[in-house]
């Protein structure tokens, strides 16, 4: 009998610990505190191998969130990587799980510089890169389209240099590079693969919101470039539904924590409302070069750069169509030199962060005004 109520006792534990934790999600503070669940979107992304029903990142997302962005599973890179070769596999697994779970879902970053080597190599004409970039950006337009858990979608990324040139080709296919811009300028000076990228998908995808996605701070000459397309493609008759932002925010004088950087942030929501447009911040998360990733400094840094950013959102709710993404749900090892670490909303022993708590304050309090320090 004591046995069978230790064990009794230990199962209402887990019942009531479940139901904390549900009561104090996000997707609950969303719906609890008044947010217009059709407009205002919070979410995640985590890595391909976590997708598994005994993964305990994938038990922490479903936890939190209702809203996903897979990470690389439908860039050309995966999905088609060779002449004649196709891979859906992790695509499909990602569509899947939203299905299954209810997830509402952004396609990321299709038509980016993560195309496939073949796309890269220097042996290919501009007639081969068009032709390569519409085979495989049609079959996925022709997929997603059919999927109602899929309402955005990436059509471009990473279009413009932050000095305001186009993101261009380099020698070799190892590099870091945009081989589309190879394809050429059309007569009115505008990349030809970003005006041929929103009429398929604007033919393709009826059915889902098409965004302009892009990297980078808050530089303003990248940004006219970007805002200058937007325009010249929407003059042409052609959808633009959104404006994203990757959002990767780097410590000490990062946009989370620069007044006349947030103005410029609250300025771009302004613009993409104005214009009949969501604003999407895609990959939220914290990038650090040589600085102790546990600090105290740092984390502090950390949190107060995310409530600002969801401060800044907060405040346009009433607007226009808002979304937010954190990119990696866990603290890790960047690639290279620059980031040597990456902080998210949790540590990589699956705690919590103080950014985490920091997001779900600003949720709950609505407190437009910003925290800034040296």
């Amino acid at each position: 009998m004591c046995s069978n109520l230790k064990y009794l006792v230990i199962i209402l534990f887990g019942l009531f610990y479940s139901f904390a934790q549900d009561k104090n999600s996000i997707k609950n503070i969303l719906k609890e505190s008044g947010y217009a669940l059709d407009s205002f979107y919070v979410g995640g992304t985590f890595g391909y191998n976590a997708l598994d029903t005994n993964s305990k990142i994938e038990q922490l997302f479903l936890s939190e969130f209702n809203y996903i962005t897979p990470e690389n599973a439908s860039k050309q890179s995966r999905i088609h990587p060779r002449p004649g070769v196709w891979q859906w596999d992790r695509h499909d697994k990602w569509i899947d799980f939203a299905n299954k779970n209810d997830l509402v879902v952004r396609i990321h970053g299709p038509v980016s510089p993560q195309a496939s080597k073949w796309a890269k190599n220097d042996t290919r004409t501009k007639e081969e890169l068009i032709l390569n970039m519409e085979e495989y950006f049609t079959e996925l337009c022709v997929r997603i389209n059919k999927e109602p858990n899929v309402k955005w979608m990436d059509v471009v990324n990473e279009t413009v240099l932050r000095n305001g040139d186009w993101f261009s080709e380099k020698p070799g296919d190892s590099s870091w590079e945009n081989p589309w811009t190879q394809i050429g300028l059309n007569s009115d000076g505008y990349p030809i693969y970003i005006v041929r990228a929103f009429e398929i998908a604007q033919k393709y995808a009826p059915n889902v919101k098409l965004v302009y996605n892009h990297n980078g701070g808050m530089e303003r000459l990248m940004w006219k470039k970007v805002l200058e397309t937007i325009t010249y493609l929407k003059s042409k008759g052609l959808r633009v539904d959104g404006i994203g932002w990757q959002a990767h925010l780097r410590n000490r004088r990062g946009v989370g924590l620069v007044k006349k950087d947030l103005d410029y942030l609250s300025y771009l929501i302004d613009w993409s409302h104005l214009n009949g447009m969501g604003f999407h911040v895609t990959e939220l998360n914290y990038w650090l070069t040589d600085e102790n990733p546990n600090s105290a400094d740092v984390l502090e840094r950390q949190a107060i750069s995310y409530q600002n950013i969801v401060n800044t959102l907060i405040a346009k709710r009433s607007s226009g169509e808002i979304t937010l993404n954190h990119w990696g749900l866990l603290n890790k090892k960047g690639p290279g030199r620059y980031p040597k670490n990456i902080l998210s909303i949790y540590d990589k022993d699956l705690n919590p962060t103080k950014a985490f708590y920091a997001t779900k304050k600003a949720l709950i309090e609505k407190d437009p005004s910003i925290i800034i320090i040296d």
